[in-house]
C-alpha cells in the first residue's frame, strides 16, 4: 500500500524519475531545504523591486505634479535629480500627455503639455473651455497680462546686464509709473499702489513673482519667460491694439454726435 506524502514536505523523485533523468542526461531536481527557501523568496522580491521606479525619482515626480515647477535656488537636489532623469520622467508622464522641460541656465524645471495633446484638438468655439485634467490654462485679466509683460521686459533687461540666470529683484515703487503709463492714473497714489499690490499678488499665485519683502521689493521668477512666450505677447499686443481702436472709434462717434 502506498503511503501518503505528509503535507509541507517536498516529494523525493522515485526510481523511475531518476532512470529517465539519467537516460536524458539531466540531473533530477533536488528538493529545496528549509535554509534555501528564504533566500529564494528574497531573490524573487529583489527582482520585482528592481523594476519599480526609484524612490528619489518618484519623490521628484510627485513634487512636480503637486507644484508644476521647481527652481534650483530653492530645491537644488530635486532639480539636479530631475535634470538627470528627464527621459525617465517623460516616460512616466507619457500616459498623462505631460513632459518635463528643463532650463539649465536659469535653474528651472516645469511640467508642460505635450505638443498635439488630444484634448487641445477642439474647434475655435470650444477653445475657451479647454482644460487638461492636471494642467489648466491660466486665465489672466488684461491688467495682469500687461503687468506680466512689463515684468518680463524688466527681467530680460536685467539678464542682459548681469547675465542669464541672475536673480532679478525690483522695487514696487519702480513699477508704479510704468503701469500708470498704460492704465492711466486714478488720481490717488494710495489707489494706484493698492491696484499694483493686488495685481502682484495675483501673479504670485501663478508663480511669476515672490512676495513683497521688507525692502518693498519683489523677485521676478524665471518662469515668467516661459509662460509669457512670444506667441502670448503677440496675442496681448493684438488685444491692446483692438482696445485702442475701439476707444478711438467711440471717441470719433461721440465727436460726430456733438457736431451741429
Amino acid at each position: 500500500m502506498a503511503q501518503e506524502q505528509p503535507q509541507g514536505q517536498a516529494q523525493e523523485p522515485d526510481i523511475f524519475d531518476r532512470m529517465a533523468a539519467q537516460a536524458a542526461g539531466v540531473e533530477p531536481p533536488q528538493p529545496l531545504s528549509k535554509e534555501e527557501l528564504p533566500a529564494l523568496a528574497e531573490r524573487a522580491l529583489s527582482a520585482q523591486n528592481a523594476s519599480k521606479t526609484p524612490p528619489n525619482v518618484r519623490q521628484a515626480l510627485q513634487f512636480l505634479l503637486a507644484h508644476g515647477w521647481i527652481e534650483s535656488a530653492t530645491k537644488p537636489k530635486l532639480f539636479q535629480l530631475i535634470a538627470a532623469h528627464t527621459t525617465l520622467l517623460d516616460a512616466l508622464l507619457e500616459p498623462l500627455d505631460l513632459r518635463v522641460l528643463v532650463d539649465d541656465v536659469r535653474g528651472l524645471a516645469f511640467l508642460a503639455v505635450v505638443p498635439g495633446y488630444a484634448g487641445d484638438d477642439t474647434d475655435e468655439s470650444e477653445q475657451d473651455d479647454w482644460t487638461h485634467p492636471l494642467m489648466k490654462r491660466q486665465r489672466l485679466t488684461l491688467e495682469q497680462s500687461l503687468l506680466l509683460a512689463l515684468l518680463r521686459r524688466e527681467f530680460l533687461q536685467r539678464e542682459q546686464e548681469s547675465g542669464t540666470g541672475a536673480v532679478v529683484r525690483v522695487t514696487v515703487d519702480s513699477l508704479l509709473p510704468q503701469l500708470e503709463t498704460y492704465l492711466g492714473s486714478t488720481g490717488s497714489d494710495m489707489q494706484e499702489r493698492k491696484r499694483l499690490t493686488q495685481l502682484l499678488e495675483n501673479l504670485r499665485t501663478h508663480g511669476m513673482v515672490s512676495e513683497v519683502d521688507a525692502q518693498d521689493c519683489i523677485t521676478i521668477r524665471p518662469m515668467i519667460v516661459h509662460l509669457l512666450n512670444p506667441e502670448n505677447l503677440q496675442t496681448l499686443l493684438l488685444r491692446l491694439r483692438a482696445l485702442a481702436e475701439q476707444g478711438g472709434a467711440q471717441g470719433s462717434a461721440g465727436n460726430a454726435e456733438g457736431t451741429p
